[in-house]
Order: C-alpha cells, then sequence, then structure tokens
C-alpha cells in the first residue's frame, strides 16, 4: 500500500469555496499511468495535479481530467500545485519573490511566488504565443453554442490561440451572449476538430475598455463540460487581443472573469511580458492521506 499526502486547493480564489478546485497529489513517480488516471478519476475535479520528481526542473507537474486526459499548459492546474507547496511550507521563506521551474509536457516554464499579506501570490510565464487559421465558417460555430450568427463577432475572428494547450477563441456579442451559451456536445466536438483545438473559449470583450474579459470555457474533447478558471485560456486570449492590437496601453493587461454561471466566480490576471503571464492565489480548502495499492 503506498500513502500520499494529497487534497484540494481552490484556485484563483480569494477565499475557500470560491475559484476553481484543483485536486494535488504529492509523489506517485512510481504508479503506472493508469492508476493516476483512476486517483483522478477518484477525485472527479476538472484537473488533478501530481507534483514529481524533475532531472529538469525543481518540479515536474502531471495533470489529468477526471475522465483520464492528460493535459498540458500552465494554468490553474500549474500554478495551484505551487501554491499548494507554497502552503505547506515546501518551498521556503517567501518574504521576497523567489523563482522556481516546473517541467510541463515538453516545456520548462519559470513560476515566482511571493507571500504578500498573510496569503501566496503566483505568476508564472506560459509558451510564446501560436495562432492558427482563422475559423470561418461562423454559422457552424453559432449552431453548436445555439446562439445567433449575429452574436458571434469576427475582430478579431474565431481562432485557435495556444500557449502550451490550443483552445478556440471565440467572441460574442455581450456578457448576455457568453451566458446564452448552451452548446451540443457532438456539434462542438465536430467544431473543435475541424480547427483543431481543444476546448472552446467564449467571451465577451469590449474595445471602449480593454482592461477586462468576461468568459466561459467548454472542453468536451477531454470530458471537461465547462471549469470555473482557465489559465490555458486566458493566457492565450490575452495574447490574442495584444497580437490584433485590442489591449489599449495598460501594459498588454487583462482580467478574466469567468465561472459566473457555474457560481464559482474567478478573477484571473494576465499580462504580457511578452508572454503571457499569469497570476492569482488560491485556498486549501482539504488536505489528508491518499492510500493506493
Amino acid at each position: 500500500m503506498t500513502e500520499l499526502v494529497a487534497g484540494l486547493i481552490d484556485v484563483f480564489a480569494d477565499a475557500p469555496l470560491n475559484g476553481n478546485p484543483l485536486a494535488v497529489v504529492e509523489g506517485g513517480d512510481e504508479l503506472p499511468d493508469a492508476t493516476l488516471r483512476r486517483v483522478a478519476g477518484e477525485f472527479n475535479q476538472a484537473e488533478t495535479t501530481f507534483l514529481l520528481r524533475s532531472t529538469r526542473a525543481d518540479w515536474r507537474l502531471r495533470s489529468f481530467t477526471a475522465s483520464g486526459a492528460e493535459i498540458f499548459g500552465a494554468g490553474h492546474n500549474a500554478l495551484g500545485a505551487w501554491l499548494w507547496l507554497a502552503e505547506r511550507g515546501l518551498l521556503g521563506r517567501l518574504d521576497l519573490p523567489r523563482t522556481f521551474h516546473q517541467e510541463i509536457g515538453n516545456d520548462v516554464l519559470p513560476i515566482t511566488l511571493q507571500r504578500r499579506d498573510g496569503r501566496v501570490f503566483g505568476r508564472m510565464k506560459q509558451a510564446p504565443l501560436r495562432l492558427g487559421r482563422p475559423f470561418a465558417d461562423v454559422s457552424a460555430l453559432a449552431a453548436a453554442l445555439q446562439l445567433n450568427d449575429a452574436d458571434v463577432l469576427t475582430r478579431p475572428a474565431p481562432r485557435v490561440a495556444d500557449t502550451g494547450a490550443g483552445h478556440l477563441m471565440v467572441r460574442v456579442r455581450d456578457a448576455a451572449s457568453v451566458d446564452r451559451a448552451r452548446p451540443t456536445a457532438d456539434v462542438l466536438l465536430k467544431v473543435l476538430r475541424d480547427a483543431e483545438a481543444e476546448g472552446c473559449y467564449v467571451y465577451s470583450f469590449d474595445s471602449a475598455a480593454p482592461g477586462s474579459a468576461y468568459a466561459r470555457f467548454f472542453n468536451p474533447t477531454v470530458g471537461l463540460w465547462e471549469d470555473a478558471a482557465t489559465g490555458t485560456a486566458a493566457g492565450p486570449l490575452c495574447g490574442y487581443l495584444g497580437a490584433e492590437n485590442l489591449l489599449g496601453r495598460e501594459e498588454g493587461a487583462l482580467l478574466v472573469e469567468q465561472g459566473v454561471a457555474m457560481g464559482r466566480r474567478s478573477l484571473l490576471h494576465v499580462r504580457l511580458t511578452p508572454e503571457p503571464e499569469l497570476s492569482g492565489s488560491g485556498a486549501v480548502v482539504l488536505r489528508g492521506t491518499l492510500r493506493v495499492r
């Protein structure tokens, strides 16, 4: 019997029971992938991250959805894991900013943490922005979301943006249109396959007030219907808007509000450095012992 420290942390949250829950497991290096996937299914959260030994970085992170799909990129799955390590006292003193490195898939990415006013805040760079081709069939996209064609805007055009995971960015008319989206799973899956995208980030953005966006995230390709806070989508959204010169003069900064429709309001802060840099805090809500054979 193997015993591992594990628990839950709410990421992009100012207090417990907000933000996006993440299951974290310390260790599991010797466990087969099939067991890692079963553990993720046992937690039944959007994502479960395993903290593993690395020869390339301070820690290696592997993250799985409840359905067993492995996901990559530096989003809430990564930020939450580092906030967990900090709250567990495994990173030493954080009175001053300290930078660590994380191995995620083929990437080694930096993350900086600091304790302020009794809480740990983290900021981490994502991979450079990669853009796919503009998605031309707006009618098919609107139908997949059960919206009207006029609800889907074309500046900027729907397009896959990737800073670690490729998601289809879909700008709609306003926040009410975001909330009205009711994706049809099989239709949206076809749209995502055609776009060569993993998930779909539906957002509203006011060019007259370029500092914020309101969003929802759907990812049926990995068995995740809706996510409360998606750093791997907020990062490339900021990068894409910046590439289109839509972010104004605030140093390429964007505040994304997500999870409202789920009752899990989350605030994701992103800025361009020039790569997207994601930041936030969290709250540990559960810690215990995981037993696996």
